[in-house]
């Protein structure tokens, strides 16, 4: 079983092997939101089902005269990529015809930057054999891992059953009563300018949760979108850290998704599962009463 990373000779042998895997491309475009599926009917792993950030791993719910997302009653965060309730995600993978005894393998074009989200939900869900595959479709092409073009045929309908989640979400209440009491570790995914509120170019507030820590997510990522080495990571946490528990790290960036490679890359360490607040600062900033914090 494979649960945090793997390579793409570890996939090609798990493809030959005949092992019960199913194969999803998330890669995706904030700026161009059909990119990814275009990117992906032109070229993809044999087999990959493609996982659109937008409608199969948000409940995107309707759109506000302000702009604003404004997600179903039911949705597990809020956010410009409100979750989708487990039940709702449940039923999305059983559509496309994942099943409780498969093993995952996630990947995109974009640094890994994208594809950690649906990883995170699978472990949410309660379904531990899921991995990232290390460096993305371009580690895949490198190796020399066939492609195909155009849709893939149609899967059977599975019934995927929720398990007791392995992940642990947070909501900004938790976020908010833990602001000052020493409980929490806020780590924050997004880049350094917008961290320290000199820019902001999707959120109507720039700035950081008070106490924050910053590590932008693609400081995990070393030459090709390959995951630094585990004991890399490690020194680099700690030094963040400064000595503060690694238990009581919460993650976060702008809307949820960028911030799970943080989390992805302290399990590559060989820290213990960390918390996401996957409403993030885009929740976070909607409401002028929350303190916002700026600079470093």
């Amino acid at each position: 079983m494979h649960t945090t990373l793997v390579s793409a000779e570890q996939l090609k042998d798990l493809r030959q092997t005949g092992e019960r895997l199913m194969v999803f491309d998330c890669s995706f475009d904030l700026a161009s939101p059909t990119a990814g599926e275009e990117a992906w009917r032109r070229s993809h792993i044999p087999g990959a089902v493609y996982a659109n950030l937008d409608t199969a791993l948000s409940d995107m719910g309707v759109v506000g005269p302000d702009g604003r997302v404004r997600p179903h009653s039911d949705a597990a965060s809020g956010g410009r990529h409100p979750l989708p309730s487990r039940e709702k995600f449940a039923m999305w993978l059983s559509r496309v015809g994942f099943a409780n005894d498969m093993q995952a393998v996630v990947y995109d074009r974009n640094d890994n930057g994208y594809c950690g989200r649906l990883w995170w939900m699978l472990k949410w869900a309660g379904h531990e054999a899921v991995a990232v595959l290390d460096g993305g479709l371009a580690a895949w092409v490198a190796a020399g891992g066939e492609l195909a073009q155009g849709d893939e045929p149609a899967h059977f309908q599975s019934n995927f059953t929720l398990g007791p989640a392995l992940r642990r979400l947070v909501g900004t209440r938790d976020v908010l009563a833990h602001l000052e009491d020493g409980r929490q570790t806020v780590i924050d995914g997004r880049a350094a300018a917008r961290f320290r509120g000199e820019v902001e170019p999707l959120d109507p507030v720039a700035g950081h949760i008070p106490g924050a820590l910053n590590r932008p997510w693609n400081e995990n990522m070393a030459a090709g979108g390959l995951f630094k080495p585990a004991a890399q990571l490690r020194t680099e946490f700690e030094q963040l850290l400064a000595g503060r528990d690694a238990a009581t790290v919460v993650h976060h960036c702008g809307s949820g998704v960028s911030a799970v490679p943080n989390l992805l890359a302290m399990e590559v360490a060989g820290f213990a599962p960390t918390a996401l607040y996957a409403g993030s600062w885009s929740e976070w900033c909607s409401d002028p009463s929350r303190p916002v914090a700026k600079g470093p």
